[in-house]
């Protein structure tokens, strides 16, 4: 069952019971992108990697919220018929900020992306959102100008994005430029470095480092004090276990990026060539590690959501 809220705006909210009732009551809730069950691997592994994904949410302390789009409303939470749907239906598009208000109006339905669902949990006000890997700055963004709405979305929501980093195939060094000019804080998480997806480190140190959630939730909410219109990123690498060394995949990347030239892929196709390519090339030791990363960041999520929610609540008493 779902219970439809006020529009917003005119944008019409629909969430599940499980996300309605904590909000209502201040418990913790984490926001997911859809797009992972869309565009990611093919069913049922989708459905099943998303319903571990909110589990994963949930041993963090907090509830998810997986956003999605139907009949023209966003869904803020997805229920399990709606994720074995969303999982087992082809051709779902995918929706990015720029393209939620054509396909709201004209009752659409989408898959989310970082960028769209951080408008979504704005919205719905839920203060934090997990994701494996952010978007970033391309290689060759010089030439190309190819840079991901990610970035331009966490200067526009009020919204704490936790992840692995940004991924590997992109230019990381640029990335973590972009987000210094435009004043989005970058706290690592268990590292002195910024990770890079399912490679641990980038080889680029993050701008700081705290390992207290509390602490995080702190640095969070005091950013919103300061005024600021934007949110922060929290990273967090994958487990040693999980992860992928990064001579091994460098090569892979290399050649994925010559390929992607050579067939004409252009903007936000890259990416999906790019994974595919380098998943072929590891013989699908980097869509585990995507899964892995998935999990873990949902987890680590969800723990310093609590932490933010426990803090409001020591603050309101």
């Amino acid at each position: 069952m779902t219970i439809p809220a006020p529009r917003h705006r005119s944008v019409p909210l629909v969430f599940t019971d499980e996300v309605a009732a904590a909000l209502a009551d201040g418990d913790p809730v984490v926001a997911l992108e859809s797009n992972v069950i869309t565009h990611g691997l093919p069913y049922p592994d989708n459905a099943a990697t998303a319903r571990k994904v909110e589990d994963a949410v949930r041993a963090g302390g907090a509830v998810p919220a997986t956003i999605g789009i139907d009949d023209g409303r966003i869904m803020v939470g997805m229920t399990d018929g709606d994720i074995e749907r969303f999982a087992a239906t082809p051709g779902i598009p995918k929706v990015s900020s720029r393209d939620l208000a054509a396909v709201l109006a004209s009752g659409g339905t989408g898959a989310t992306t970082v960028a769209s669902s951080l408008v979504a949990a704005e919205l719905a006000g839920i203060p934090f959102f997990s994701s494996a890997g952010i978007g970033g700055v391309h290689r060759g963004a010089e030439t190309t100008m190819d840079i991901s709405s990610d970035l331009i979305q966490f200067t526009r929501s009020r919204v704490a994005v936790v992840c692995a980093g940004a991924k590997k195939i992109l230019d990381l060094g640029l990335t973590l430029e972009f987000l210094e000019t435009h004043c989005v804080p970058v706290i690592a998480h268990g590292s002195d470095d910024f990770p890079a997806f399912y490679c641990r480190s980038s080889g680029l140190r993050a701008p700081q480092r705290l390992d207290d959630e509390t602490l995080i939730a702190r640095a969070v909410e005091t950013h919103w004090a300061l005024g600021n219109p934007g949110g922060v990123l929290v990273t967090s690498p994958t487990r040693p276990e999980d992860a992928i060394d990064e001579q091994d995949v460098e090569g892979a990347i290399a050649d994925a990026l010559r390929g992607a030239e050579a067939d004409g892929v252009r903007g936000g196709a890259v990416t999906k060539y790019v994974m595919r390519a380098v998943d072929r090339a590891t013989e699908g030791r980097s869509a585990r590690a995507n899964t892995a990363v998935l999990i873990h960041t949902a987890q680590i999520g969800g723990r310093i959501a609590a932490a933010h929610a426990r803090l409001r609540r020591e603050e309101d008493q």
